[in-house]
């Protein structure tokens, strides 16, 4: 009987670890993605709602920081620096925290974003940017914390917080100008010598034209002005590949002594073991 009561046991334990109540969260998480010109902004929050309760002077205290929503950080994550304020924030993730008052909001920008709630140690240090906004009393009440970006332009956009009868709202500019013009001068000024080399390495690779691949090498390596190992290493291979050993032969040496200076095992190796191959 003992021996059965084990086996059962042994059977029935993976059911019931998988065995999982599931409740909805009493704050849903939130999440919204937008592109502000040519720049992403995303926010992932989590949306209590007020349930008749009053929240600013209530639940959520004046005048004390507020983590910005429920649960785990209020997280932004901006694709590119951005303008606030006249201050430089800088790409990246950051926890929003805030300090509500009943005529203007603190919003913080936290470099530390895995905490639950507030930080149990505040630390200036981590402050990527603060700066106060006005805030606005809303004629209708708003039953759940919404977090939206609105107001798009393409140089600049609106992170819109809203509560109850409470709304602030905090512009951010996006250097749309500065990407377009960058990529306009690229695109005019023709291909680089990486994207002959990537054309040349698909041709070489998928059996292409060899001619065409030898051809865009050359131009990689004419434009390049470090000759990277690995650049002519594909050369070495296209030229053995047209029959020219004797050229593939110095051209692997070239890429060797480029490989050794740089400490590349795997490069060294290649081109001693190519080396070897076409010295037969």
């Amino acid at each position: 009987m003992k021996k059965l009561l084990i086996a059962l046991a042994l059977i029935l334990a993976p059911l019931a670890s998988e065995a999982q109540v599931k409740t909805p969260q009493a704050s849903p998480k939130g999440y919204i993605k937008q592109t502000v010109g040519l720049t992403d902004v995303e926010v992932t929050y989590s949306r209590p709602g007020a349930r008749g309760r009053a929240v600013f002077g209530n639940l959520v205290p004046f005048g004390k920081l507020w983590r910005t929503g429920a649960n785990e950080n209020t997280i932004i994550n901006f694709s590119d620096d951005v303008i606030i304020d006249g201050k430089t924030l800088k790409k990246g993730k950051y926890a929003i925290y805030t300090v509500p008052r009943i005529e203007s909001w603190d919003i913080i920008f936290y470099l530390s974003t895995d905490n639950w709630g507030l930080p149990e140690n505040w630390s200036d240090s981590y402050v990527a940017l603060k700066t106060t906004v006005k805030e606005d009393a809303l004629p209708t009440p708003i039953e759940t914390f919404t977090i939206g970006i609105n107001g798009l332009d393409p140089n600049f956009g609106y992170l819109d917080i809203a509560w109850e009868n409470s709304h602030v709202s905090l512009k951010f500019e996006v250097p749309t100008a500065k990407i377009a013009t960058a990529s306009i001068e690229k695109t005019l000024a023709g291909p680089t010598w990486n994207d002959y080399f990537a054309a040349s390495q698909y041709l070489f690779q998928s059996n292409g034209n060899i001619e065409t691949a030898r051809n865009y090498v050359d131009k990689a390596l004419d434009m390049s002005s470090d000759k990277p190992y690995y650049v002519t290493r594909l050369k070495s291979q296209i030229q053995a590949k047209q029959g020219d050993k004797k050229g593939a032969i110095e051209t692997a040496k070239a890429s060797l002594a480029s490989a050794e200076a740089a400490n590349n095992a795997d490069y060294v190796k290649l081109n001693k073991d190519s080396i070897a191959e076409w010295s037969r």
